[in-house]
């Protein structure tokens, strides 16, 4: 079998999972594949030779990235050059598309094959980068069926593998193990608390979160509550939010679908998260707040009328969402009390998120995401 050398490239905690699994679906293929470029742990893990490690490039919003233009150009400018040094037969882009769009323009100009695993969001915002994808990519691979169609209307060359969560989305722990860890009552309504994966959402989403769990604890006095932490982070981050706190929540590190799994409701901050919520079909409300100058230029970009993942991929608002001026204690506490409160609105959104779940596709996305690129760089 021929030996390939491979490029990849991801750029946040999620992309570093993704890839890690399709790297691991790509060995049995080809086990003479050598890897190398931009990822994290995850991705070390399976062998790959890091490059540049990940760690500290997540940073959300338009003028956030700016103030770090010099450290992107500097990465940049090194993985382009290995381009010219290392020759690879091929790159594989893991969303990231901000940075990943403009390498895939410098490797098309060497002649180096593009694939792109996790699409961009074009249909949110950005319309005009399916040219640009067009002109700098070989082929796609896209984790939702409505991407696929998009793609080959535009004459992209694309494959829809599924999501990949349904592979990854499950607790390794039972119900009763995860309530013990976390010195809960069996009897209590739990709510589980994801601020987001980042240092600045954690800052903008947690105060609000505590202070609604403050208000639905008065109205559901039997209710507890779980922050699902990042581990990798520092929880400094965490502790000085909690200490000024009325409620003393109870925590869990890296452990997420084991929050989500004991949960009633789960209070999220926008984002992939929604959907693994959906796949564990648990009920919700989506918070999202960035800076206000982020969100002037978001406002005039995004096209479409929900931000919540869930809800775009539903069609339709089958969850409550709550954006910048909207993400109060008060409002995050009605949205919260009007669902635990209400169980044929419970029964209602479980039955949403049982469809959405079934347009993801079956589960084994990585495995066909890996043969659809096998196939590709071996016709």
């Amino acid at each position: 079998m021929k030996k390939i050398k491979l490029m990849i490239i991801a750029g946040e905690a999620s992309g570093d999972l993704q890839a890690a699994n399709l790297i691991k679906s790509l060995k049995p293929i080809n086990p003479y594949i050598e890897i190398f470029g931009m990822g994290g742990k995850k991705m070390a893990a399976e062998g790959v030779e890091i490059i540049y490690d990940i760690i500290g490039l997540a940073v959300v919003g338009f003028f956030e990235v700016l103030k770090h233009l010099v450290t992107f150009k500097k990465i940049f400018e090194k993985l382009t050059g290995l381009l010219e040094t290392r020759k690879p037969d091929a790159i594989i882009l893991v969303d990231y598309p901000g940075f990943n769009l403009r390498f895939a323009k410098v490797a098309k100009e060497k002649n180096i094959p593009v694939i792109y695993y996790i699409s961009p969001q074009i249909w949110a915002w950005g319309e005009q980068r399916i040219h640009e994808i067009k002109k700098y990519v070989d082929k796609m691979v896209v984790i939702f069926g409505f991407e696929e169609t998009l793609y080959k209307e535009a004459g992209v060359k694309v494959s829809f593998v599924g999501h990949p969560f349904l592979d990854i989305v499950k607790p390794l722990w039972k119900k009763e193990e995860t309530i013990k860890t976390c010195h809960l009552k069996h009897d209590s309504i739990k709510i589980a608390l994801m601020p987001g994966s980042r240092k600045k959402e954690i800052e903008k989403h947690l105060p609000a979160m505590l202070k609604a769990c403050e208000i639905i604890q008065k109205k559901i006095p039997n209710s507890e509550f779980i922050i699902s932490k990042i581990k990798e982070l520092d929880q400094r981050i965490y502790n000085k939010i909690t200490r000024r706190s009325k409620i003393k929540p109870h925590s869990l590190e890296n452990r997420p679908y084991e929050a989500m799994d004991i949960a009633d409701l789960v209070i999220v901050s926008s984002g992939s998260a929604t959907l693994e919520i959906a796949i564990m079909e648990k009920p919700m409300v989506v918070i999202y707040k960035t800076s206000f100058l982020t969100w002037l230029l978001a406002r005039n970009l995004v096209k479409i009328p929900d931000i919540g993942l869930i809800n775009i991929v539903a069609g339709q608002r089958i969850v409550p969402e709550l954006v910048q001026f909207d993400v109060t204690a008060k409002n995050i506490a009605k949205e919260s009390i009007d669902i635990l409160t209400n169980h044929k609105k419970i029964h209602e959104i479980k039955e949403h998120l049982r469809k959405v779940k079934a347009k993801l596709g079956e589960q084994g996305a990585s495995s066909r995401a890996a043969h659809a690129i096998m196939k590709f760089l071996n016709p």
